[in-house]
């Protein structure tokens, strides 16, 4: 069956559809990782985005049962160059094709992905729709006019937990126990911190600084999430709240939300960073960690200077671009970074994050 994408300014690309029948609409990105397609797809950072895998071969080894960062697919559609409907893997229990039609996304395949995401890196990632039962142009852009984008909204309540719950109840002789704010938490950021011997909390975005700190946690951590974090008001006030009061970690929209919460300022990246090679300086010990990321805003550098009474630094930069990638405020014990050490492409580059949340608590406990 043909399907179609057309862009927002009429770019259109003719190819085949797999997964759900229909229309879907999201912003449409590029992600470089060579792996991974399951973990992609279920992450919540993703919600209302149109995947496009620069990697052309999607779907040789399946989709298994363990490999998912969350309870549902979250992408709005998904791009391949070529779709491998024939998967072998000894964890595999389905393919990709009957695993997106169950939760009724639209896949498109058989076109040129690297002129897709060419022309993404040159216009920028925009608003795009995924159709296998309508090709008029016309409308499929009328369609688009109306979609709002991902400027100025908050898409974190569509993903994160509606009620506060255990992750690891069964954990056995925690070093701390930490409360987690979920914005779109990945479940292998959970795993990562249960493996450090932490027992965690999982609450909704919307929890108040009181309830948090009524937990008496050994530390807070802010998770990454989906949409613009300028949006998720609600939050910022509450993380002014606890800061000093307990260690704080976050990582990507929870690094971009502890910078706005000390007065700095976000914007929306180009087309974003988005796969598992983006290599990141330490400019704390001077070493290159390869990183997973995937945001479509930033810190904004020259808006730090609008952080006052607080001792920060600059501890990681993107060698892409020279974006913020790690921020640590020293005299308020809390430290963020935009991509994802839990991800693994280095593949231990960046586990020293985990270690030093410890560090931070264990030291903040004794000289409490």
């Amino acid at each position: 069956m043909k399907a179609l994408l057309v862009l927002e300014d009429g770019k259109n690309f003719l190819g085949k559809s797999f997964g759900s029948e229909g229309e879907t609409i999201g912003e449409v990105v590029f992600n470089t990782s060579m792996m991974g397609y399951q973990e992609i797809i279920t992450d919540p950072s993703y919600c209302e985005q149109i995947v496009t895998m620069t990697y052309p071969q999607i779907g040789n080894y399946g989709v298994n049962k363990k490999d998912t960062e969350s309870g549902k697919i979250q992408v709005s559609g998904l791009i391949v160059k070529e779709y491998l409907d024939f998967y072998s893997n000894y964890r595999a229990i389905e393919s990709l094709d009957s695993y997106l039609k169950k939760s009724g996304i639209v896949a498109l395949f058989d076109i040129d992905t690297r002129e897709l995401t060419r022309y993404i890196r040159i216009k920028g990632a925009m608003k795009g729709i995924i159709s296998t039962n309508n090709f008029d142009k016309d409308y499929l852009i009328s369609r688009l006019e109306s979609y709002p984008g991902l400027i100025g909204r908050d898409l974190t309540k569509n993903v994160s937990c509606k009620k506060a719950y255990i992750y690891n109840k069964n954990i056995k002789n925690p070093k701390f126990h930490i409360v987690a704010v979920d914005f779109g938490i990945k479940t292998s950021i959970l795993k990562c911190m249960s493996d450090s011997g932490l027992k965690i909390k999982v609450v909704p975005p919307w929890t108040s600084a009181d309830e948090i700190l009524n937990e008496d946690p050994d530390g807070i951590f802010l998770s990454n999430g989906p949409g613009d974090p300028d949006a998720v008001k609600y939050a910022i006030p509450e993380i002014k709240k606890v800061l000093n009061k307990k260690p704080l970690f976050g990582i990507c929209l929870g690094h971009q939300l502890l910078a706005i919460a000390l007065g700095a300022k976000t914007f929306k990246l180009k087309f974003g960073h988005h796969g598992g090679n983006h290599p990141v300086k330490n400019m704390l010990t001077g070493k290159i960690e390869i990183t997973a990321q995937n945001h479509g805003f930033n810190v904004d550098m020259k808006s730090l200077k609008g952080i006052k009474n607080t001792d920060f630094e600059i501890t990681h930069i993107n060698l892409n671009d020279n974006t913020v990638e790690g921020i640590s405020y020293k005299d308020l014990n809390a430290f963020s970074v935009q991509y994802h050490p839990e991800a693994k492409p280095g593949p231990d580059d960046s586990k020293y994050l985990f270690d030093d949340f410890i560090r931070i608590m264990s030291n903040f406990k004794s000289n409490s």
